[in-house]
This record gives C-alpha cells, structure tokens and sequence, in this order.
C-alpha cells in the first residue's frame, strides 16, 4: 500500500509520515508513506493525506501553486481513494472558509469555516486536550476509541453549518465543535492525529484498514 501526505508547504509533514508509519507497524499494514509535492506521486497512492495549519485561504492558495497538485488530489478522491484531511486538511474538504477572505474549498462536505464563538471567558485559539463526544460505531475510524478519548486540537476557526449525517464526532469549547467529519472514502479531523498519541495512532491505522 502506498500513502502519500501531500506537500503543499503546510502542516507537519514529518510528523504526520512518522505517526503513519507507526500506526501501520502496529496494525501489521504494510504501508509505503511517502511525503510528496509531485502529482505523479499522488496520482500512484492508494490513500491520500492532507495535512494542514496555518489559515484556510493560504493553505487552499498553497495546494494550487504547485501545477497539476490540486487537480491529482481531487482526481485521485474521485476515483474512490481514501483520504485524510487533518487540521486545515480537513476544513478545505468544506464548501469554503472565511479566514481573512471568502476562499472556495473542495466543496465534499457541507457547511463552511468560520471564526469559533466560544461561550465564557474561553480564549482562542482552542488549543490543547479535548474529549471526543460521538456515538460508538459511528464510523470505522474511530473503531476501538470510547466516548470521552481525548485528542490534540489547535485552532480557531471551525465547520458550521455542515450535515448532521457528516458530522461524525464533536467536543466542547464553549459550545459544539466538530471533530470528526467524513463522507463515503473521505474523512478529516479538526484535531491533530499525529500529536494526539494512542487516539491519533488508533484513528490512522484505522484509516489505513479503512476499506470505503
């Protein structure tokens, strides 16, 4: 199996093909990840990872400097390859965003990217350790995970306004916060997988089995 984390000048790169290449060790997958900006590459991937931090309009404005990138990507999901967005990866999987300017997104997922209101005397960005509120079973990434797991988050803009059947888990941060979407082979979290230990591990060699 081969998985490309797509470079686009965003996201921890070396981070995300570390947590992979563990998450496939300890699932007994055997996985190639690469970490690649040539759109060759990402065309010859059986899954895709888009990681992402940083603002939504410079991230989205990354991916399309490079020729023939944003297109591979988008060609590559809609032939059925299973992807992962992380952090800003899987906010660009929504209709839009609104951080600095209104910037398009791939439009897979309903909703936009908005600035968080946080109820209380809550600062942003909402960073730090979280819990995961979802349904058990609920989707096959988060399989072996409890209600209540924790993961790292870092940001201060989030999905609003999505379908309620894509919004997979939430937390809390002065209110809901979507955690987890997916839709048919795509998938994202707005917490970071490769800096949230054992959950992080659990949720990437569960995409790595993922068979969409």
């Amino acid at each position: 199996m081969k998985v490309v984390v797509i470079d686009y000048g965003s996201g921890n790169l070396a981070s995300a093909s570390r947590a992979l290449a563990l998450a496939a060790g300890q699932t007994g997958i055997a996985a190639d990840v690469v970490v690649s900006a040539d759109p060759a590459e990402v065309a010859a991937a059986d899954r895709l990872v888009l990681p992402g931090q940083g603002a939504f309009a410079d991230c989205a404005a990354g991916l399309a400097a490079i020729p023939g990138l944003r297109e591979a990507l988008l060609a590559g999901v809609a032939a059925g390859k299973p992807f992962l967005g992380i952090c800003v990866g899987m906010q660009l999987m929504a209709e839009r965003g609104l951080e600095h300017a209104v910037t398009p997104g791939f439009g897979w997922i309903g909703g936009e990217i908005a600035a968080m209101a946080p109820e209380g005397d809550l600062r942003l960005p909402h960073m730090g350790w979280n819990e995961l509120r979802f349904a058990p079973g609920a989707h096959p990434l988060l399989a072996g995970l409890s209600p209540g797991d924790h993961a790292y988050f870092v940001h201060s803009y989030a999905l609003v306004g999505g379908r309620a059947e894509e919004r997979i888990a939430t937390t809390d941060y002065g209110g809901e916060v979507v955690a987890v979407v997916a839709k048919a082979n795509m998938a994202g979290t707005q917490f970071h997988v490769e800096k949230s230990q054992k959950v992080g591990i659990r949720i990437l060699g569960n995409f790595l089995g993922w068979r969409p």
